[in-house]
């Protein structure tokens, strides 16, 4: 008689299907997005070059993402987050939903910001089907600030139209996260669980950074990164850069002590 698998056996089966998933999934991006990746980075140095801000949004756990953009090591710090505490999922889950339905408040939180050239936007948003983020778009472009769509057109495709358009026809670059509809990938036949559209949408902002680190080097241009607070000198180092931007990126310094 054949010999049953060991649940660690199993274990480990699906650990290595799933890993070869996320790698598969990861490749694709690569694929889709190559081009559209160096595109951005363009639009992120000239609006650095320029003294601008990046003005990042998103909503739900998009907003995951904005934590990944915003006062993160290595990371940018001409980044302003724009948001309304609605879109929060801590706030309340079911009102966060809703809110980032609701038509105008992503308008309303464009006009609270003010961006205006030589900023630039990015925008998270898996589906891009809401108005929310699909209102901060259209508002930034509206302004002529352009705009990064960081998206999946798979999942767009497979979600329910609630704005008359989507975040993609509203953006000046869109990198494709290749996240398929509905999000989940386990199990590969009829999936219901392990979302990744946050491990996809980070190592596409992750990518993006090193292209635009790479693309400054040969300009000659000194970006301003963020250091680890917990490595010495972190804290010297940022200090001049919360000097620098703390009257543009009031979120720097709210609540402080």
């Amino acid at each position: 008689m054949p010999k049953e698998a060991s649940p660690a056996g199993n274990a480990e089966v699906t650990r290595g299907r799933h890993a070869d998933r996320i790698r598969t999934l990861l490749d694709e991006l690569d694929v889709r997005s190559g081009a559209a990746i160096a595109d951005a980075a363009g639009v992120l140095l000239k609006t650095i070059e320029a003294d601008g801000i990046v003005y990042v949004a998103g909503a739900g756990h998009s907003l995951s993402l904005v934590f990944e953009t915003f006062y993160r090591a290595g990371g940018l710090a001409a980044v302003r987050p724009i948001w309304d505490p609605a879109v929060l999922p801590l706030a309340g889950a079911l009102g966060s939903t809703l809110a980032e339905r609701r038509h105008g408040l992503g308008r309303t939180v464009v006009r609270a910001a003010g961006p205006t050239p030589p900023d630039a936007a990015v925008v998270f948003s898996t589906s891009g089907r809401n108005p929310y983020p699909v209102e901060i778009a259209q508002e930034c472009a509206a302004r002529g600030v352009p705009v990064i769509a960081v998206t999946s057109p798979d999942a767009s495709a497979g979600a329910a139209a609630r704005a008359g358009t989507v975040l993609s026809d509203h953006a000046t670059v869109v990198l494709d996260t290749a996240v398929p509809a509905g999000d989940v990938v386990h199990p590969p036949g009829a999936p219901r669980t392990a979302a990744v559209s946050t491990i996809l949408a980070a190592y596409a902002w992750s990518v993006l950074l090193a292209e635009l680190d790479d693309l400054a080097a040969a300009r000659g241009v000194e970006l301003p990164r963020w250091t680890s607070a917990n490595v010495a000198g972190g804290d010297t180092a940022n200090a001049e850069l919360i000097a620098r931007y703390r009257r543009r990126v009031p979120e720097l310094t709210a609540d402080a002590q």
